[in-house]
């Protein structure tokens, strides 16, 4: 009886429980998705990330650790479609297969886990590269979610871009004299702007663009991997044309002193930690170290290359350059180092292909992180307090730049030439700039002020938490 009693209970409980669908496209994106799987765990939320079967096999063909310790998280894969010889860095046949295919094999796979009494799905989070995911959760009734992984300034701007709200003035061309008005982003000029909305913008990227605006439509939710605290201006002025609602920082819970909480976590980690980076920064000065890391994506060029090994060689200052090669099955050219460099800095210098940068970024060794300005790498680097030298390219790197200098005063940028490459001598600069100059201190306190407002926003009662336990409460009313 007893057991029987004990057996009826925990049905019970399990048909209670909130399930939600986590659906990630491109293996770029996961990291988001990670953290937000595991937040949402953590308040007792059952969770299944779905992914295509290519991120899977791209992962087991690294020495990976590709393990999952929290018992209310597990994966799924479908396919995208494609054969896995294909070149997926060709964008436009990626996402129309993705479209077609992908959403074929994802309404199967929900079928399935819907299918036989199972835990149903309560709600369907998807990212902006998967726009489609909101038309397969409509077609099974379930109700979605956006999880926008960029800043909210940048879903602002792609939001106006798209409906031709004010700064897109149709009859106003885009040009590098303009200066564009647009709410919590001041002196905004087109050098700022998201790259895909340039006229040079390919057309596979602009209808990314309109699909995902629609997709945020369609969804029932925005969520945003910031805090209110950091893009205030910004959030309060998409009430009135549609609310976002910040439910980060999504970095991990020990950058932002929660321990504890790594012990039921998600890991897949791409290559070996290398502990010798932290060894060598722990023998280095207080503040003295320049960073340096361009994320997984971007590939310098042989002059960009050479370029920031004169600046760190004549900085003086100690560096630990991340140095990343092409994705496998890249036709990108790999640059080198140039000859005699690691043997001109000698133990002042360290090169590796990878490290973890967010132990890194709270190490405190670090004085400043040279970075492309992802935003994963700004909201790590907001997160650790570090002031920044940023060297945008592309996408919404030239956004993350704007706000990291002139919206959360933290950092400079490198002004590039009209070839779009940037000079040592211009690196060099920025460099001493945001470590010795007469703006450094308040960089650097400003820098102090975001970390502890990004960790109280995360906290129980935080601005954050407060998010995302509403929207539990609402996803849990509709199951």
């Amino acid at each position: 009886m007893a057991a029987a009693a004990a057996a009826a209970a925990a049905t019970a409980d399990e048909e209670q429980q909130v399930h939600v669908l986590l659906v990630v496209v491109l293996q770029a994106h996961m990291n988001p998705m990670l953290k937000f799987a595991t937040c949402l765990a953590s308040k007792g939320v059952y969770i299944t990330l779905a992914t295509t079967e290519t991120a899977r096999d791209t992962l087991l063909n690294f020495d990976t650790t590709f393990t999952i310790l929290h018992p209310k998280i597990h994966l799924e894969f479908f396919s995208d479609g494609l054969a896995a010889e294909f070149n997926r860095e060709k964008g436009a046949d990626v996402l129309t297969t993705l479209q077609v295919s992908g959403s074929k094999n994802l309404s199967n796979l929900i079928k399935n886990l819907t299918s036989d009494n199972k835990l149903a799905i309560s709600c369907i989070i998807f990212n902006p590269f998967g726009p489609w995911v909101a038309d397969v959760a409509a077609d099974h009734g379930i109700p979605c979610a956006l999880l926008w992984n960029q800043s909210c300034a940048t879903f602002s701007l792609l939001y106006r871009y798209a409906k031709k709200i004010k700064p897109f003035d149709p009859n106003l061309e885009l040009n590098a004299e303009n200066i564009l008005g647009c709410p919590g982003i001041p002196n905004i000029e087109v050098g700022d702007l998201p790259t895909t909305v340039l006229p040079s913008t390919p057309f596979h990227f602009k209808k990314l663009i309109s699909d995902s605006v629609g997709s945020s439509e369609t969804a029932k939710w925005v969520l945003g991997n910031s805090f209110y605290e950091l893009e205030k201006g910004i959030i309060d002025s998409m009430e009135s044309l549609i609310p976002i609602r910040p439910i980060g920082p999504l970095v991990s819970p020990f950058i932002l002193g929660r321990a504890g909480e790594d012990d039921e976590t998600l890991h897949i980690d791409m290559y070996e930690a290398e502990d010798s980076c932290i060894e060598w920064l722990n023998g280095q000065p207080i503040s003295s170290v320049v960073y340096v890391s361009f994320g997984r994506v971007t590939v310098l060029s042989q002059t960009q290359i050479d370029n920031i090994a004169l600046a760190l060689k004549t900085s003086k200052r100690p560096f630990l350059w991340v140095l990343k090669p092409p994705a496998e099955g890249s036709k990108m050219e790999v640059g080198e180092l140039p000859l005699g460099f690691l043997e001109e800095t000698g133990e002042r210098g360290m090169v590796v292909n990878w490290c973890s940068q967010e132990k890194v970024l709270m190490h405190k060794a670090v004085a400043c992180f040279m970075t492309h300005g992802g935003w994963n790498s700004t909201l790590e680097t907001v997160v650790s307090g570090v002031p920044v030298v940023v060297y945008p390219e592309w996408t919404d790197q030239p956004t993350n730049a704007k706000l990291l200098v002139d919206v959360f005063g933290v950092g400079v940028r490198i002004r590039v030439s009209e070839d779009g490459v940037a000079s040592s001598e211009e690196m060099r600069r920025c460099i001493a700039e945001v470590v010795e100059g007469p703006m450094a201190e308040g960089m650097k306190r400003k820098a102090e002020e975001l970390k502890a407002a990004a960790k109280k926003s995360v906290e129980g009662g935080g601005s954050s938490d407060r998010n995302i336990d509403q929207f539990i409460s609402e996803i849990s009313e509709k199951s």
